[in-house]
């Protein structure tokens, strides 16, 4: 697990309720700004806001039908005096935000109430680490709860070695009411680190707006030295207050508009802007003047006898025109790759549009159940460009060609969660994945995607797989001439992702913020809008690059094209390097794998999903080109 160093200094990472960049000592001194409306010393917690890790979002996304997930207390409505249930989910590290546990894994003790009318999870919810358990504590609607002990904890030596542990690695908890999440610290040290302190009276402030609950606020207190051998005792209360919160806006409190809507959001998006006009400016005005004359000189050789046209100086993207459409090497690897690229940007395009239209962020794995879904139902997508593409470059194994299509980004994103799931069971975590959820998994994937990418890939077969190419293909590969170093297709693709990651890479700290730290991301507008100028700029980089290198003879634009584009990938995983070590304080093995084995996932989705629209802008550009030229 290793161990606790420090408070985060980053503020992006830190919940608005805890003054964290200030050390531990000037902290205790400044126990007012704590103090909530208990006895003094005591401490208010405000519901950190919270939202799945990238990473599990990334994992999941491809691998799991939707059921979705819906709060234990299903239409949110209840009567006077009816029940309410107050689940126990995780607790762990603040700083490592995924690696989480089962709260009763810390030898807290349970209420006296013993059951429950009624209980509910999703397979989703047990994919992203919640672990919900019932507190025990007895709640009922609109009922106050005066001060009460609701258990005792027999604190021997190793119960205190544990809470010892966690109160040294700044362990939080979280509790959910009514789906609205609850975050509370386990305890404190003292000034020196000698003396530990555990927090034993949950204040529980309630607030409701005729038969729904509104607002949830925690109040710890009752702060209790850990010393061996003694008895601890386990409190609680409840108070019900009536709020003017529409239920609609209940999880505004959550949300951090000063921090996703400052000057430098704004900023980003006006200078992506900036650069998308000047990009398709200057493709515009450089390839059609360009173009121009390239047309007029061909024009002018064609008029031409044959002994001035020989002993003309030929040269230009016109003399591959045999070659051109010559099929790409490894036919079935690059349909495959194309087609899991337009899967992947046709689930970002619906999931954003869904996401602004639906708050999703408002019920546990909403989100995630919805990517799943549309991830499931999206696999004709990629059937359909992949076997369109394979069989219009002749190729033969089509079935081949559909399961790897169909199970590329499965298998990727499996064989990282296989190996980050082991690193879960040794930590006792609770984002281990259990067997029959895998079970699961693989079924959606043999009886869901599988069948549904089939049928794309017969429709595309069918109805766009023919080799209508403007140009005839030499049935002899013309050589390819020798060329400046700056003009090879390696050097072309290292440089082709620079200017689409410049811009989003802004945008990837917000989106990294919100999935690795505490904040909740819901300005789905603004990535709708770098979705665009993400495209716009992949297209344009990518047909400059192709232009440069049929000018230059080389017929190889087909993979140029595609790498150029998804090197975009390689700028994001080192940015993400960038942000571990300096944007934030997680550690340990499970913290590290975690979150660079899926940050890894993620960037390879983003770089197949680019290379699919570099290739596909760029496929269009030089049919075009090709097409206004008369080739005898």
């Amino acid at each position: 697990r290793g161990g606790g160093s420090g408070w985060v200094r980053a503020p992006c990472v830190c919940p608005r309720s805890v003054d964290a960049n200030r050390p531990r000592r000037r902290r205790r001194r400044r126990r007012s700004r704590w103090a909530g409306a208990g006895p003094v010393g005591a401490r208010r917690m405000r519901p950190l806001p919270g939202a799945p890790g990238v990473a599990a979002a990334a994992a999941l996304l491809l691998l799991l039908l939707p059921s979705r997930a819906r709060a234990d207390e299903h239409e949110h409505t209840y009567q006077d005096k009816e029940e309410v249930v107050l689940w126990m989910n995780t607790v762990g590290p603040y700083h490592n935000r995924q690696e989480t546990y089962k709260y009763f894994s810390l030898p807290f003790c349970v209420g006296s109430k013993k059951s429950i009318s009624h209980y509910h999870e999703t397979l989703g919810e047990a994919l992203q680490g919640v672990e919900l358990e019932f507190s025990g504590l007895d709640i009922k609607f609109k009922d106050d709860v005066m001060p009460a002990t609701y258990c005792e904890i027999d604190l021997d030596k190793e119960k205190r070695d544990a809470f010892v542990y966690a109160i040294k690695n700044h362990y939080w908890y979280q509790m959910y009411i009514d789906d609205l999440p609850i975050w509370g610290i386990v305890g404190e040290a003292d000034e020196n680190g000698e003396d530990y302190y555990l927090w034993t009276y949950k204040k529980l402030e309630i607030g409701f707006n005729g038969n729904r609950i509104v607002d949830v606020n925690l109040t710890s207190e009752g702060k209790v030295k850990l010393v061996p051998n003694t008895k601890i005792q386990m409190s609680y209360s409840v108070k019900w207050k009536k709020s003017d919160v529409k239920f609609e806006d209940r999880f505004d409190k959550y949300l951090d508009p000063s921090f996703f809507q400052h000057r430098i959001h704004w900023f980003s998006i006006f200078n992506s802007f900036m650069m998308v006009i000047f990009l398709v400016g200057l493709v515009s005005m450089i390839l059609m003047r360009t173009l121009r004359k390239d047309y007029a000189r061909y024009s002018k050789e064609e008029e031409m006898d044959d002994m001035d046209r020989d002993l003309g100086d030929e040269y230009g993207w016109k003399q591959v025109h045999g070659d051109v459409f010559r099929p790409s090497s490894h036919p079935l690897i690059f349909s495959s790759l194309v087609g899991s690229g337009c899967q992947i940007f046709a689930v970002s395009l619906i999931v954003i549009i869904v996401a602004m239209i639906e708050d999703l962020y408002t019920e546990r794995g909403s989100m995630l159940s919805t990517a799943i879904f549309v991830y499931a139902a999206t696999s004709p997508v990629n059937g359909y460009f992949g076997g369109s593409l394979y069989a219009r470059q002749g190729g033969r194994r089509w079935i081949k060609q559909m399961f790897i299509g169909a199970f590329l980004i499965p298998a990727m994103v499996c064989g990282t969660a296989f190996f980050i799931n082991f690193i879960a069971i040794y930590y006792h975590a609770s984002r281990a994945i259990p067997f029959g959820t895998m079970v699961a998994v693989c079924c959606i994937c043999f009886f869901v995607i599988l069948p549904l990418n089939l049928v794309g890939t017969i429709l595309g077969r069918n109805l766009s797989g023919q080799p209508n190419f403007p140009c005839r293909v030499n049935a002899v590969p013309r050589p390819i001439p020798e060329k400046k170093w700056f003009m090879e297709p390696a050097v072309i693709v290292c440089l082709g992702g620079i200017l689409p990651f410049g811009s989003i890479f802004i945008e990837m700290y917000f989106i990294f913020t919100s999935f690795w730290a505490y904040k909740i991301y819901y300005v789905y507008g603004f990535m709708m809008l770098v979705l665009v100028i993400l495209c716009i700029v992949t297209v344009c980089v990518t047909i400059v690059c192709t232009y440069f290198l049929l000018n230059a003879e080389d017929y190889r634009w087909q993979w140029t094209s595609f790498l150029s584009a998804a090197s975009t990938a390689i700028y994001v995983y080192m940015y993400s390097f960038y942000y571990y070590f300096f944007k934030t304080k997680m550690y340990g093995l499970f913290q590290t794998s975690f979150y660079f084995g899926y940050m890894a996932v993620f960037s390879t989705a983003l770089g197949i999903m680019c290379g699919a629209i570099g290739y596909m802008g760029t496929s269009a550009f030089v049919r075009k080109i090709y097409t206004n030229v008369k080739i005898d």
